[in-house]
């Protein structure tokens, strides 16, 4: 006699629960830190100033913890820039950046991969690996190329659905930069009032936009196309 505690039924249910009760963590920080702006970014920047010269490690490290907590990239980028200049507050946003990614990305993995996988099935599961083996990396560099997707929320997906941590790093580092740059020039523009940086940021921004938007369609396409000629619905 089989214990119902381990029916098929009873184990997608409580994948289904973990993995609600994850989403409805992440809906909750950004409620709290995108709606209700707990967190004091110009607080947190005036405490980073107060360190001296190592100002901008501890914000590399703080900046990728409120990342990760879902505080609004740009938001910290922009500051960084205000802080420590265009040149050293891009690099600085970039370091962060990576840390939130690998952050978001091992909570995502401990929080959600196996029940995602639970839910997937051992078929589907294996497909999902042999997509991330072949461009893994190149997925998370894609994403970071797409407007209006937050990176922190995709880490946490991307960690979900089993995505290696270099992969996170080096893709992170990789699809970040351009935006790292825009971002951090527009503060660093704010504190220098400097107008032809912020022309410039502008400009990169909108290339980046637009090579993205352009790769996640053909990318849509390819994927379509893929599941059509493997007769998937």
């Amino acid at each position: 006699m089989v214990d119902s505690e381990g029916t098929p039924e009873t184990s997608r249910r409580r994948h289904v629960a973990r993995l609600a009760l994850f989403v409805g963590l992440l809906a909750v920080l950004f409620y709290l830190v995108t709606v209700r702006q707990v967190i004091d970014v110009d607080r947190v920047r005036a405490l980073v100033a107060s360190t001296g010269p190592l100002a901008p490690l501890t914000y590399v490290v703080v900046s990728a913890l409120l990342g990760a907590v879902l505080v609004p990239g740009p938001l910290l980028a922009a500051a960084s820039g205000f802080l420590f200049g265009p040149l050293v507050g891009t690099f600085v946003t970039l370091g962060a950046t990576v840390g939130t990614a690998m952050i978001a990305s091992l909570a995502g993995r401990r929080a959600g991969r196996d029940s995602a996988r639970g839910l997937l099935g051992p078929r589907r599961s294996e497909r999902i690996d042999g997509l991330i083996a072949r461009g893994g990396l190149w997925a998370v560099v894609g994403q970071r190329f797409v407007p209006g997707i937050s990176d922190a929320l995709a880490s946490y997906a991307f960690g979900a659905f089993g995505v290696p941590l270099w992969q996170m790093a080096v893709g992170a580092f990789i699809g970040s930069a351009p935006r790292a740059f825009v971002y951090t020039a527009v503060g660093a523009s704010i504190g220098e009032f400097s107008a032809p940086l912020a022309y410039s940021a502008i400009a990169v921004w909108c290339v980046t936009a637009v090579l993205g938007t352009f790769a996640a369609h053909r990318g849509w396409r390819s994927w379509r196309a893929g599941r059509t000629g493997a007769g998937e619905p």
